[in-house]
């Protein structure tokens, strides 16, 4: 090290305005290049390079070096820009994850609110069978009976049973027809498990 760089960085330790000075006017708009060069961020260059200066002024009593200024600030250039561009990776990994996450949640709150609201149409079309025609197609449906067992416990045939349950259907994929559309894409995007 050269004895003049070491007076100058003795004088900045002292807190001498004028050797600091010297420095930053000497090096401040090559370290903004350097800086450029790994930022890609003129703006953000010229903030990494006045932040070093200042962090230098504000801890001059330990501003030891054991090698040049210049190698010195370039380093804490070097180091900075790095940190920065790690920082900035970890926080597009965050957003592009909580990106992912909250279409993973607006989209299970939109099919939660399909299957509501499908819920409740289908609830009002059953509503609206005739009643023997409503009673066949919750005992089977919903109770899970067979024809067979439905006939004896309502006392019709089976025949009956069968014309009721295809009655109800017809009217229940009337009624939901604009539904089923929404059920098939529901379906076929459920990832299986």
């Amino acid at each position: 090290m050269q004895i003049q760089e070491a007076d100058i960085a003795l004088a900045i330790r002292q807190g001498n305005e004028t050797a600091y000075e010297q420095v930053f006017r000497l090096y401040y708009e090559r370290l903004c290049n350097y800086a450029n060069t790994l930022l890609h961020d003129m703006d953000e260059a010229e903030e990494v390079v006045q932040s070093m200066f200042f962090k230098l002024w504000e801890k001059r009593e330990n501003f030891d070096i054991t090698i040049s200024i210049k190698s010195y600030l370039y380093r804490a250039v070097h180091n900075t820009c790095l940190n920065r561009v790690k920082h900035e990776k970890i926080k597009r990994e965050y957003a592009s994850q909580n990106a992912e996450q909250l279409q993973r949640n607006f989209s299970y709150a939109s099919d939660l609110t399909i299957k509501n609201e499908l819920e409740e149409r289908i609830a009002l079309a059953i509503d609206q069978l005739p009643e023997q025609c409503r009673l066949v197609f919750k005992l089977s449906r919903f109770d899970e009976l067979k024809y067979s067992e439905i006939a004896v416990q309502l006392g019709i045939s089976v025949k009956t049973v069968e014309n009721q349950m295809g009655k109800a259907l017809r009217v229940l994929r009337t009624h939901l027809a604009e539904y089923l559309a929404v059920l098939l894409i529901i379906w076929l995007n459920t990832p299986s498990q």
